[in-house]
């Protein structure tokens, strides 16, 4: 049976590290393989604006000698070893139970590719994953070069390739990420007219994304999607969760504005005449 022509279909993406996971990638690598410095070789190249935002850990395995010994084998364990959030499954299947609608859900991140696989391994189909994809040399396994980096723009690019592929309408796409490297793609999918998703309380998303969510639940994504697209009041909202066994205990819709203030400068004027 094909898909019933009144169903509205949408694009949902999703980044990875400290979206989906509590983890960051690069760092669960660093202490598999025991390298240290991590976060200051990652500061020293967001100082000097070498790579894109999110990029930095393709650019370490590729160029940084003590990460060049890093084989496929090390980032399919360490995809073993993340923390993901509760219930990354459910909400994959949740999304196709809303009435009326249809979610196609990706992951896609700087991260690289196994990392994520493996991570979700079983929960999400790898045909869904777009992460860092590497070369491979065939003889040594090292890493020979670099295929492509879903970071800054890359992320864009892919949500771009995803929405013709589906034939996904300019305002039917759903983007969800928690730091700085996901500004450009939730800058275009609000330009597409797109509903943003953050995760974090970072403030460069925080002023750029439509709704924040904080929860160590991925389902609690559902609620800004239930509400902003769905169209369906809280009371159902709730009804709709005590449904799949879960309680909303507590839910504080909460608006904060971030202000700086200072003394104004006295003017001219008043400076003059007390000369």
């Amino acid at each position: 049976m094909g898909t019933d022509p009144r169903t509205k279909e949408y694009l949902l993406l999703s980044d990875f590290d400290q979206t989906l996971s509590f983890n960051d990638s690069g760092i669960a690598l660093s202490e598999l393989i025991g390298v240290t410095g991590f976060r200051e070789r990652i500061q020293g190249l967001s100082n000097i604006h070498l790579v894109q935002q999110g990029g930095e850990l393709a650019y370490l395995l590729l160029h940084d000698p003590e990460y060049r010994r890093v084989r496929r084998e090390h980032l399919v364990e360490v995809g073993k070893r993340i923390r993901l959030k509760q219930n990354i499954g459910l909400l994959f299947e949740l999304l196709q139970r809303i009435e009326g609608h249809r979610f196609f859900f990706y992951v896609v991140s700087a991260a690289p590719e196994e990392v994520i696989q493996s991570a979700l391994d079983g929960i999400i189909p790898p045909e869904h994953i777009h992460g860092t994809r590497f070369r491979y040399d065939a003889e040594t396994g090292e890493i020979e070069s670099i295929e492509s980096v879903p970071a800054g723009y890359g992320k864009v690019a892919v949500l771009d390739r995803l929405r013709e592929k589906l034939n996904i309408g300019r305002d039917r796409v759903v983007y969800v990420g928690d730091g700085i490297s996901d500004v450009h793609v939730m800058l275009h999918v609000s330009r597409l007219d797109g509903l943003t998703i953050a995760v974090s309380e970072n403030k460069y998303l925080t002023q750029i994304a439509r709704r924040t969510i904080l929860s160590d639940n991925a389902i609690s994504v559902l609620v800004p999607i239930l509400e902003d697209i769905v169209g369906w009041d809280s009371a159902r909202i709730h009804a709709f969760f005590e449904g799949h066994g879960f309680v909303l205990r507590e839910w504080e819709k909460v608006r904060t504005d971030l202000l700086t203030i200072s003394n104004a400068a006295p003017p001219a004027a008043a400076i003059a005449a007390g000369a």
